[in-house]
Parts: C-alpha cells; structure tokens; sequence
C-alpha cells in the first residue's frame, strides 16, 4: 500500500501531521540526586528521554556557575530560526548565556 498517496503515517498508519512541533528542550541523565541534562531538539511527541533530532549542548546544575551551562551558540540559533519552540527551562538557560528567543544575542 502506498501511504503517501493516501498521506497516511506509513508506522502509525494515520493521518500526518502537516505542522510537527520541534522542540529544544532537557533530556535527563546522572545518577539519583546528581541529575545533569543535555539540551537537545526532539520532536515533541517523543517522550523526554526518548530519540533526539540533534544534541546542542548540556546543563550540569550542580557544577560551579561558570560551568554549569554550555552548549553550540550557532546551532541553536539555526533552529530558533527555523521555528523550534524552547521549553520554558531551556528559554531561561539561553537568557543566562545572552541568546534571546529570536535567535539573536543579548549584550550582556
């Protein structure tokens, strides 16, 4: 069967979805009472730990402040850009490291 033509999900076998939501969000790692993250882009549809499109960087909350946050200034813009939507946690690590919402940067 040809799924495509009937524009059906060829896995699922339902209809696709013409805007899929990306998202740039925390994927959970560490040990029990020392969690690290990684920031990732997923789709939103996948669970937290689940498949990942790409990894931008990672947030470590109990380093020391200079090196609790890093991750690739460019590639999160490209997917700012692109409309990849930042979970409330992720927008709030980018304002601390000078990268507005909309791609550009912040003067500190």
């Amino acid at each position: 069967m040809d799924y495509c033509i009937l524009g059906l999900d060829p896995v699922r076998e339902r209809p696709m979805e013409e805007n899929q939501v990306v998202k740039i969000r925390l994927k959970k790692f560490g040990a029990k009472k020392r969690p690290y993250y990684r920031i990732v882009v997923q789709d939103s549809r996948k669970p937290r730990d689940g498949e990942t499109i790409e990894e931008l960087g990672y947030y470590h909350p109990i380093e020391a402040e200079d090196k609790q946050i890093s991750f690739k200034e460019d590639r999160a813009k490209y997917w700012l850009s692109v409309g990849a939507q930042p979970t409330p946690v992720v927008k709030k690590l980018f304002n601390v490291k000078g990268l507005a919402q909309d791609g550009s940067t912040i003067a500190k």
